[in-house]
């Protein structure tokens, strides 16, 4: 089977979705599918180290706008050609914009299906990118348009197929979960003793984790107000933020007002406080962390994962964080939620900081019990990469198949569909254009250099005829040319009047 798969994000950026897009090509290349991935290009990337094809395609700066995001040119000729020529049976995209408006011109060209899954809860984003409440409604209704063109929408969980009807999609979903790239199990005691020392956490506090962007959306100040409060109750403890973002000065800021002791990671990796409170507990940022053996140990160093985070709509990370045995705290009818037992494989609470604190400060200190819980969602709601891909290529196979017995219903039309068309047209016709000087020099060749020998003998027997006539024409020429120079200095020829009789 050839897969494409499409993605506004894909390495050098790293975020949910460029992961799952590389976890994707990789699985599906490992199980002997011929794959090509096509994402906007990144200046000074390589993209040829991968055992799949990548064919990134024009984009512009949009930084500016979306943090460390470049838009793509879903009608760049060669990129098109060039998948157009992979002649995909399946076309999967992940993002709405760029990717699927590409991914319909493919199915014009090729008539692969094209699969839609929808990862993030767009809305949020738009808001964030786009000021002014008409430009995100028609944002919003474009993203929409492109989705409900697909020939099957994916949805990450429950909450975000909810998600995307609220904001105006009408048609059906089919929830297909993602994976984690962490492999089962607990790392060893001498690789989390290694991070703990590097901060210098006791053995004998509870310590709580978060893995992720430091965004304030994400239900940071949530957490932020539980230490505090667990800190006034005289609670000891140390709660890791793992990340970067644009919100993690605003919230070391806050957790200083709080009163309580800060430490972070700097540019040069060395530990540092920010402030030191007499107040037990202490709160630690360490940056963006890479490594996934540095992430494994934190997670299995942690007696909890704090994720009060209402936006994400399937929260790898809480798999991940089961994957090394350890559960979650999630807030109640979240997407991240979705599959939770409260009690047995984690723990939900309302959405305050509140409840956060009454949690930690009931479970917090029986750590047999809270690793009892951590190996029920290691058995429980861990999934891998492998098995999750592995079921979407088989729903790839039942969707091929009923396109080959006719029960796969044609996309109805809308107006968007005739552009699209317009589109594929113009890059068809921008193709030939591209051929016709290969086309010329291929098939011309022969002919324009038996033409150049003519020209040259003919200019051969010209030079010898006419020599001679040319010569005298040169010196004619010549002759005009002073002749006509010494009457302009005697006065000859222009319109002014001699002065006197002399001149």
């Amino acid at each position: 089977m050839k897969v494409c798969l499409l993605n506004d994000s894909f390495p050098p950026v790293i975020d949910g979705v460029a992961n799952t897009v590389k976890n994707y090509a990789r699985v599906l290349t490992d199980c002997g599918n011929d794959v090509a991935v096509g994402t906007p290009k990144y200046p000074d990337t390589d993209y040829s180290g991968y055992p799949y094809s990548v064919v990134p395609y024009q984009s512009f700066n949009t930084t500016h706008l979306v943090n460390g995001y470049r838009a793509g040119n879903p009608f760049s000729v060669t990129a098109i050609e060039e998948l157009t020529t992979f002649k995909p049976d399946i076309i999967h995209t992940h993002c709405p914009f760029s990717s699927t408006i590409m991914a319909r011109i493919l199915r014009n060209e090729t008539a692969a299906p094209i699969i839609f899954t929808y990862h993030t809860k767009f809305d949020v984003d738009i808001a964030t990118a786009v000021k002014g409440q008409l430009i995100r409604d028609r944002v919003a209704k474009v993203m929409v348009n492109n989705v409900s063109a697909c020939d099957e929408v994916w949805t990450v969980s429950h909450g975000a197929g909810e998600n995307l009807k609220s904001l105006g999609y009408e048609g059906e979903y089919r929830v297909v979960n993602n994976g984690v790239d962490f492999e089962k199990g607990r790392v060893s005691k001498e690789k989390t003793d290694s991070v703990r020392a590097l901060y210098d956490i006791p053995d004998d506090v509870p310590v709580y984790l978060f893995v992720g962007r430091i965004m304030k959306y994400k239900g940071l100040p949530i957490i932020a107000n539980a230490m505090k409060l667990l800190s006034q109750e005289g609670k000891d403890f140390r709660m890791i933020f793992v990340g970067g973002g644009t919100d993690k000065e605003e919230m070391q800021k806050m957790c200083i007002e709080y009163g309580l002791s800060v430490d972070i990671k700097d540019e040069e990796g060395t530990v540092r406080s920010l402030a030191v409170s007499e107040a037990p507990g202490k709160v630690i940022f360490t940056g963006a962390e890479r490594d996934r053996e540095v992430l494994r140990a934190w997670n299995t160093l942690a007696d909890l994962f704090l994720f009060p985070s209402t936006y994400d709509t399937n929260g790898i990370v809480v798999r991940e964080a089961a994957a090394c045995g350890l559960a979650s705290v999630l807030i109640k009818d979240s997407c991240a939620a979705e599959g939770i037992t409260d009690g047995r494989n984690g723990y939900i609470i309302e959405e305050t900081g509140e409840a956060m604190a009454e949690l930690l400060s009931r479970i917090g200190d029986d750590r047999e019990a809270l690793k009892e819980t951590g190996q029920h969602a290691m058995d429980e709601i861990y999934i891998s990469w492998d098995d999750a891909v592995k079921e979407a290529e088989k729903r790839y196979e039942e969707i091929l198949e009923a396109k080959q017995s006719g029960l796969l219903l044609p996309v109805r039309k809308e107006s968007s569909h005739y552009m699209l068309e317009a589109a594929t047209t113009l890059v068809d016709s921008s193709n030939y254009l591209l051929n016709v000087p290969h086309n010329i020099k291929e098939g011309m060749m022969e002919n324009l250099t038996e033409v150049k020998e003519e020209l040259h003998e003919t200019y051969e027997e010209m030079h010898g005829k006419y020599g001679e006539l040319h010569d005298r024409y040169t010196e004619f020429v010549k002759s005009v040319k002073e002749g006509a120079e010494n009457l302009i200095k005697r006065g000859i020829g222009t319109d002014d009047e001699p002065e006197d009789e002399d001149q």
